[in-house]
């Protein structure tokens, strides 16, 4: 699935006018990783999809998770020895799918005295995780002394250490693979949408039979038909139940979660580890690229979900455990460059507190016909998407007489996905670094290329390659937005900087270096007025001061 295929904005008046006068077999509503896979899922079964996002594509969770495609080991504990299995198994499956873009990363557990894992038990634990995941080869787990540890993680409290474990899991970036679940559902006919929101349903016979939503780019108002409709809306799942009138039985509970983002040099990790907190907790460091990132937290929220922020107490606790963990780093406030702070869509459940909460997935019908999904992991997302569709497609065979393939998404390679094995990915890595070096290029800016956009890589060298100029970074970065804005739909530059390149979070600076060369291809493009372009850097200038100032006074 290397092929792009024409995604943009740039004739988006048109293109919706035409959707509203077609009719669909599903319109999905929500374009985070859980609707994604489902217009995947569907639209590669033969089904006819319209996905419908409010924001931007994996504006809400799906770009503000801790960004692994793991088996949630602590679920264990909780003995959810069904959900450990299941997202356990999703995880080599999303490897193969897209092994550019999901990553082997190891995990390191330390033991440590007073902590929560004690060496039997995570012993026995890990094997029972590696039989429930059906972990293979080199990926079982391990379990090491204390000298072993030290020299994995030289950071590691020497004095209370004991040992640790050392087992299997993948490292991703969220927003890239809903992005590319989007456009590998392109491929198979899906039409989709960022900046669509649905606004109230359209009904026959008392049945959901489509929706109506506006254009929050130009303000119109659409309607459009369809058989079925899917609301996987996230943290706003409830909102569109209300709209629906079907709120009734179980209802969500949001947590909030957080994590911080430090410069390598402050906080020198050599590779992830999963930690112990005084509270009783467990925590992620994970080195990337430049940065490492921590987190998370797990609070009740109950605040607006479209303002979601990471606050001083946040940051506090967060830092705190940090140091705790590793005496020798001393972390101050002042050394977070940047944060994010997302939402977990779960079911309630009464008496349990938000990090005993399941992370189960779970399916809801409406009277209406309305069928909504919420909770889950995004490890799990192929798997969710698969449930509901099997229920939607089961209904549309026996009402409208079609027989539709049966699910195939363990099998679908996402865009940019051209290599057979994790280690044709590392070769292609070499392989554009020696195509690019000669401008100045380092090692790193290769890495991020492929790791960001695997074979995709060969278009924006291509754009490059076209692109006159002194500044071998300002062309690069300009051949992404070009291809972000003619291949991945990005309306503003927000979406380019924090969804489509993850730049916000991992690389900083480069926003605050280009972020006026990045301005003037969006200009170009759609052609913005001078005074847009403003409330553009203002609105920019706003989410880096949420996302990196947190002095005692920034309040």
């Amino acid at each position: 699935m290397e092929g792009n295929i024409n995604f943009s904005n740039v004739n988006r008046k048109e293109t919706l006018q035409n959707i509203a006068k077609d009719s669909y077999d599903l319109i999905v509503i929500g374009g985070g990783i859980t609707g994604a896979g489902i217009a995947l899922d569907a639209s590669s079964r033969g089904m006819k999809v319209l996905l419908l996002e409010k924001g931007d594509f994996a504006s809400g969770t799906s770009s503000k998770s801790t960004k692994l495609i793991h088996g949630g080991l602590r679920y264990l504990k909780q003995f959810d020895f069904w959900l450990v299995k299941e997202v356990g198994s999703e995880r080599a499956i999303v490897h193969k799918l897209a092994p550019h873009l999901v990553l082997p990363e190891k995990m390191l557990l330390p033991l440590i005295e007073g902590g929560s894992y004690g060496k039997w038990l995570t012993s026995i634990g890990l094997k029972v995780y590696d039989i429930l995941a059906q972990v293979t080869g080199d990926d079982k787990r391990q379990m090491l002394e204390k000298k072993e540890a030290m020299k994995l993680e030289p950071l590691l409290p020497k004095k209370i250490l004991n040992g640790a474990g050392y087992y299997a899991e993948y490292r991703t970036d969220d927003a890239r693979l809903t992005m590319e679940n989007v456009k590998t559902s392109l491929q198979f006919g899906t039409h989709a949408f960022n900046y669509t929101k649905v606004t109230d349903f359209v009904y026959e016979n008392e049945r959901v039979a489509g929706v109506k939503f506006s254009d929050e780019v130009f303000g119109d108002a659409y309607e459009v038909s369809s058989k079925y409709v899917i609301n996987a809306a996230g943290p706003w799942v409830d909102e569109l139940r209300s709209v629906n009138h079907s709120k009734k039985g179980k209802r969500l509970h949001l947590t909030k979660g957080v994590h911080l983002v430090f410069p390598k040099e402050k906080l020198p990790v050599k590779q992830s580890v999963y930690f112990d907190i005084p509270d009783g907790r467990m925590m992620f460091a994970i080195p990337r690229g430049k940065i490492t990132y921590i987190g998370t937290t797990d609070t009740n929220y109950n605040l607006d979900k479209d303002q979601v922020t990471t606050d001083i107490a946040d940051a506090i606790y967060l830092v705190s455990a940090v140091n705790h963990m590793f005496p020798d780093i001393n972390l101050e406030l002042d050394d977070i460059i940047s944060s994010w702070a997302g939402l977990r869509p779960l079911i309630h459940e009464e008496g349990k507190s938000a990090s005993e909460l399941s992370r189960k997935d779970e399916i809801f019908t409406s009277d209406t016909g309305l069928v909504s999904i919420a909770g889950g992991k995004l490890t799990g997302y192929r798997k969710m998407a698969e449930r509901v569709v099997n229920r939607i497609a089961k209904e549309m065979e026996e009402d409208f007489d079609l027989k539709l393939k049966p699910c195939s998404t363990d099998k679908i390679p996402l865009c940019g996905n051209g290599f057979k094995k994790f280690k044709h990915v590392k070769k292609y890595i070499a392989e554009v670094l020696e195509r690019i070096e000669k401008d100045g290029f380092k090692k790193y800016d290769a890495w991020y290329l492929v790791t960001t956009y695997g074979k995709q890589t060969e278009t924006i060298l291509e754009l490059y390659s076209k692109i006159e100029g002194d500044s071998p970074k300002e062309r690069m970065i300009r051949a992404e937005a070009q291809f972000a804005i003619a291949y991945e739909m990005a309306v503003i530059p927000l979406d380019f900087f924090i969804r489509r390149t993850g730049r916000l979070y991992f690389d900083i600076e480069s926003v605050r270096n280009y972020m006026q060369v990045v301005f003037e291809e969006f200009q170009q493009a759609y052609s913005y007025s001078d005074t847009e372009m403003e409330v553009f850097n203002e609105k920019l200038e706003a989410e880096l001061e949420e996302h990196s100032n947190f002095s005692l006074d920034r309040a």
